[in-house]
Order: structure tokens, then sequence, then C-alpha cells
């Protein structure tokens, strides 16, 4: 495996146009609204999927607890992350380094961090049909996306290609998906964008069929932009302008409760 080449990635630019557009409104609303505060948009984006209904949504769609003290551990362990995450963006820190990852891996998959400290996995691992690279491979290939990265201007296609990007590398024995959805929101936030979680079953099917039917493609070594990859991108689009707009919804009604 080798890396996706960020100058290859075509994304199309008028779904990302919408989002910013709705984004730009928020913060309009709350620079310009006597009615509305800075905290709305902080509470829109811890409080968009912390509810318990949406936990157990993703708990079913991502199979990674098995009984309601499960999910409300994984809980706690969410807003941990993004608590932590909010704090570093107020202290202007971007995510842009493997130290930030191993600090977020730490938070949200404590006892596999605990298993293998700082470390990437050590042990072959398999996605259905995928085969992930092997261990010895992970350190240059993390290395080389982080470089990847750094060519690639809009934080939106940078968030979306890192989530793709570091789901293939696979670098930790586990915990890799809550890992990457949080770097990811990590880079969005940071540009002021609401956070992307995968809601429901069926969504989180798309999401694995597209990720393996992408990884698939690539390792035949065509590296290449193709379908697979764009509807990656295209799925991760429209929850990101799902979740603009149901923060632009938060922030008015905010506004609104105070003026009633």
């Amino acid at each position: 495996m080798t890396v996706f080449p960020s100058a290859e990635l075509k994304v199309d630019l008028k779904k990302i146009e919408q989002i910013k557009h709705t984004i730009d409104n928020t913060l309009r609303l709350i620079t310009f609204s006597r009615q509305h505060l800075a905290d709305d948009l902080l509470d829109a984006y811890l409080t968009k999927t912390t509810s318990l209904k949406d936990l157990l949504s993703i708990k079913n769609a991502q199979m990674e607890a098995e009984t309601e003290e499960e999910v409300e551990l994984y809980a706690d362990r969410l807003r941990d992350a993004m608590s932590f995450i909010a704090a570093e963006i107020l202290s202007d820190s971007q995510f842009q380094s493997e130290v930030q990852l191993f600090q977020l891996f730490r938070l949200i998959s404590p006892e596999a961090h605990q298993r293998h400290p700082n470390k990437y996995r050590q042990t072959d691992v398999q996605i259905g049909r995928y085969v992930c690279p092997e261990p010895f491979r992970i350190p240059a290939l993390v290395s080389d996306l982080f470089y990847q990265m750094e060519f690639i201007e809009n934080p939106i296609i940078r968030a979306i290609y890192f989530h793709h990007e570091l789901i293939r590398i696979h670098p930790f024995a586990d915990g890799n998906g809550r890992t990457v959805r949080m770097a990811k929101n990590w880079i969005l936030m940071y540009k002021l964008c609401p956070p992307i979680f995968i809601s429901g079953a069926d969504e989180k099917r798309k999401y694995v069929e597209a990720l393996e039917s992408s990884f698939l493609f690539l390792n035949r070594g065509d590296r290449v932009w193709n379908p697979h990859l764009e509807l990656f991108f295209d799925q991760e689009l429209e929850r990101l302008f799902r979740n603009v707009n149901v923060v632009y919804k938060s922030v008015v009604a905010a506004g609104q409760s105070r003026i009633s």
C-alpha cells in the first residue's frame, strides 16, 4: 500500500460551498444578533450526538457496545474527547501530528491504548475482503499521510481524506474508527465546522461498503480518483451538510427562546 496522493483528489466543490454558506449564516447570527451567543454554537456542537438516543443509534450502527452501561461509558469518553478537542482549539491548536493522534487514541479507547501504549498494531488485520498493510509499514504510511495533508488547503477535504486513509492504514489494534472520527472532527471544528458522526445501521452499512470498495480498488495499484472514493466523499459531505443545517436551526432556536 501507498498513501493516496492528495494531488489526485477531485472533490466536487458545490456541496462544500453550500456547507460553507450555512456555516457563514450561523456565524453571522452569533456575531451580529444580540439574541445569539457564541455558547450557542459550542453547545450545538457538543450536544449534537451525545443524547442517549443518538448514542444508542451510534452504538447499534458501530457495534461498539452491547449494554446500556457500555453506551454510557462510550458517551463519557466521547464527551471527554470532544471537550479536549474544544480546549485544544481554544488554545489555537489544530490537528496535525502523530502525538495528537495518540492523545485521541488514549482518550477514546483507553483499554486498547493500555494494551499497546503509544504503539501501532503489531498484528495483521483484515477488514472484510481488504487486507490492511503489514505492521512494519504503518509508521512510514502514517508519516506520509500527515505529509500529504499539508498540501490540502480546504479543511473539509483534508478531514475526509484523513479519515479515508487512516482507516485504510488501520494503525491501531483496536479503536481505529473512534479515533479517526475524533481526529476528523478536530480538523473540522478548528475551522468552525460541526462534527460528523454516523447515525443508524443503514448509514453504517453504506459507509463500510463504500470504504471496502474504495480500498479494494486502490489496492490494485490504481492511485487515481475513482467512483468508490468519490462515493465515500459524497457520503461524508452529505453527513456534514445535514449537521450544519441542524446546528443552524439549533442556534436560531436558542435566539428565539431568549426573545420569548
